[in-house]
């Protein structure tokens, strides 16, 4: 695992082009391969006691303390989405259209259309299908009876589409992917995809070194001990596996992590209502125990 200073070295490296994103990947990510983590490493024990306070900053206890990060780095492939919808929405944002003809390409290469039924004469969606009677079809709109029914053409819809894009026919999941996962999708969505497709391709050099800085900047930032507190070993277990902790005005009571108080210190009309919903949940969980659907 790299060191602090290893990790901000290599990180300046790739922010001025002085190594290749994909050769970084492999020096920063060789020793995680491997099973080994940041607080396994002599650097990090080293920073650790100088870091850690006498007591909990929680409970004011003392006995094991430890490091506890509120905030965690997340995965690399979470940063690529993130710069990815970014010049994917700088794109919409600039009325960026993919061309008719290659999305009506792009359809019918990928996609089998299974077409909406109509109403030949009004145009209805979904018109009611019959067994006993002689006409197969009754439209509940017009009231109209036939025996078949009608619909758009793939090409009609693509041009409602580029026409007007909340239009309700576009919004059906009427094209199925001809691959094995056989995705049904609209045309909102396989406008979507295909330009995900494209700025990925197109700016792929650029996301995968945003992505891979940001990456750098989150797990520096975790191993610098930035966002973190000095906790007990009861407080940190509550924090990570349970998401409470002690209340900071009472000191005697817990809350979620998301709150500011508990709801002791709620006032009165707030706590009122936060146990009321409390209890409602708790008699929720046993009837659902007592039914067996919990």
């Amino acid at each position: 695992m790299l060191t602090l200073q290893e990790q901000r070295d290599l990180r300046e490296k790739v922010a001025l082009d002085e190594i290749s994103v994909s050769i970084a990947k492999d020096i920063y990510w060789k020793d995680l391969k491997d099973g080994t983590r940041s607080w396994q490493t002599q650097d990090w024990k080293q920073r650790r006691e100088t870091f850690l306070k006498d007591k909990c900053e929680i409970c004011n206890g003392s006995g094991i303390l430890t490091i506890q990060h509120l905030s965690h780095p997340r995965k690399y492939n979470d940063y690529e989405n993130e710069i990815t919808r970014k010049y994917i929405s700088e794109l919409t944002d600039s009325t960026f259209i993919i061309q008719k003809s290659i999305f009506l390409d792009h359809i019918i290469k990928n996609y089998d259309y299974s077409p909406v039924p109509l109403c030949p004469k009004c145009q209805s969606r979904k018109p009611n299908k019959r067994v006993k009677k002689e006409l197969k079809f009754l439209c509940t709109k017009c009231h109209f009876e036939f025996n078949e029914t009608t619909s758009l053409s793939a090409e009609k819809l693509v041009d409602i589409f580029y026409e007007k894009k909340d239009s309700i026919e576009i919004k059906n999941k009427c094209f199925v992917s001809k691959d094995k996962w056989k995705n049904q999708h609209n045309l909102k969505e396989i406008h979507y995809w295909l330009l995900r497709t494209g700025t990925k391709a197109s700016n792929f050099a650029k996301i995968e070194k945003e992505a891979f800085l940001l990456y750098l900047d989150e797990n520096i930032k975790y191993i610098e001990f930035d966002d973190t507190i000095t906790a007990c070993k009861k407080c940190a277990s509550n924090y990570d596996l349970k998401n409470i902790e002690l209340c900071p005005n009472c000191k005697l009571f817990y809350k979620g992590t998301q709150y500011p108080t508990c709801i002791q210190c709620l006032p009165e009309d707030k706590r009122k209502s936060a146990l009321e919903k409390v209890e409602f949940g708790k008699q929720m969980n046993e009837m659902h125990k007592n039914l067996g659907i919990d």
